[in-house]
């Protein structure tokens, strides 16, 4: 019993701790480099499974912080998003 429920926590830390790139990706929003369809260059030089980062303000005024991946295709995917408010200095 004692190994079962050892193999079961094992399993479940091993679950939180992988990021799944196999899923499709997040939608595009207005901003992000997909948005509209995919960028009519290729990336060549990069090698796929390499991440880059795209940061731009949205339609609200929010940060949003994006990170790409290449996929073996050359396309991209979205594979995390952060959106952070603005905050005004006064």
């Amino acid at each position: 019993m004692n190994k079962a429920l050892a193999l079961i926590c094992v399993l479940a830390l091993v679950g939180c701790t992988t990021k799944d790139f196999s899923s499709p990706g997040l939608d595009p929003i207005p901003g992000s480099i997909t948005y509209g369809g995919q960028p009519r260059t290729k990336l060549t030089k990069s090698p796929p499974g390499s991440t880059f980062p795209h940061n731009f303000i949205d339609e609200w005024g929010q940060q949003v912080d994006e990170t790409y991946m290449i996929q073996p295709d050359k396309s991209l995917k979205i594979v995390h998003r952060e959106i952070r408010p603005i905050r005004f200095n006064r």
